[in-house]
């Protein structure tokens, strides 16, 4: 294997494990970091797609437990046929628009320009949604502190559903609908989820959970799909290169995923919003002034 493309697989493998979960964009991330690493053909788009199979792994495996029970319990548990067909509602709107307008969305918005202005508008959203969060919980005489430091800045005092296991088939649906803003690149599927979640009524831990395990059946429906388009592109050659990839984000994802279950718990979303902002602000100025030439 090329060292060089070595060293681009390992380091795009990471940017995908650590921005796959976190309201920031990972596509996006792909995007710009392959930009600026000249890593832009058909392969590394397909590249992409493998090594965000490679984050979902992640959860399967640090939900493991979870996953087996419900399977294990699809016949004798009513919850677990709940559960289950609360992911499977959700995932629907999203694999519908994207079957519908995957191919257009990714000939005209997969480029850094139209990323950083969905990485902008993201973070408005956030920001808007946090100090909707913080009002509420000032109407409610709960203490909240800045960005949030405290379990009770981390709570959604709008919340109904305070549990995964209320989640009723209507929020799933919901929280699906907001999923499809995650088609544009840019916009994160985390951020949609979890922030539709919140708005939808969900507790901040129960939306990043479900936002967890909606990322299993999408990432994996669009991984065989788009091997599947792609099998032009496949060589044997290029296994090692994926693998590569593929177990960078995998070992990363399991350390994004339990930092940010330890996160939400203490903390709101402020943060990811302004490095957002500002990350998209950057990256239209260096464009824009010739600092970084982006490719496409």
């Amino acid at each position: 294997m090329d060292l060089t493309l070595a060293l681009k697989a390992l380091i795009l493998g990471i940017v995908e494990g650590l921005t796959e979960f976190l309201p920031v964009s990972s596509t996006g991330h792909l995007i710009l970091v392959g930009s600026l690493l000249d890593f832009t053909d058909d392969r590394a788009k397909l590249f992409d797609v493998v090594i965000q199979f490679g984050a979902t792994l992640a959860v399967c495996w640090e939900f493991r437990r979870r996953i087996g029970g419900t399977v294990a319990g699809l016949a004798s548990r009513p919850g677990a046929r709940r559960f289950a067909l609360n992911v499977i509602v959700a995932c629907v709107p999203a694999v519908v628009l994207g079957l519908a307008f995957g191919k257009y969305i990714k000939a005209t918005l997969f480029s850094p320009a139209p990323v950083a202005v969905a990485l902008i508008v993201g973070g408005v959203v956030i920001l808007w949604a946090e100090r909707r969060n913080r009002r509420a919980a000032a109407a409610q005489g709960l203490a909240v502190h800045g960005a949030a430091s405290t379990g009770a800045a981390a709570a959604n005092p709008l919340a109904r559903v305070h549990s995964i296991d209320d989640l009723s088939v209507r929020d799933a649906l919901k929280v699906g609908f907001a999923q499809c803003f995650a088609l544009i690149p840019g916009t994160s599927r985390s951020g949609s989820t979890i922030i539709g979640g919140m708005l939808f009524g969900l507790d901040r831990k129960v939306a990043t959970e479900f936002s967890f395990f909606l990322s299993i059946p999408i990432i994996f429906g669009a991984t065989v799909y788009d091997l599947y388009k792609s099998r032009d592109v496949l060589a044997a050659a290029d296994l090692g290169l994926f693998l590569l990839g593929l177990l960078a984000a995998f070992l990363s994802a399991i350390v994004c995923v339990r930092w940010l279950l330890r996160f939400v718990a203490t903390h709101d979303f402020t943060v990811f919003a302004w490095y957002r902002i500002v990350f998209g602000c950057v990256i239209l100025g260096s464009g824009y002034s010739g600092l970084v030439t982006w490719a496409g």
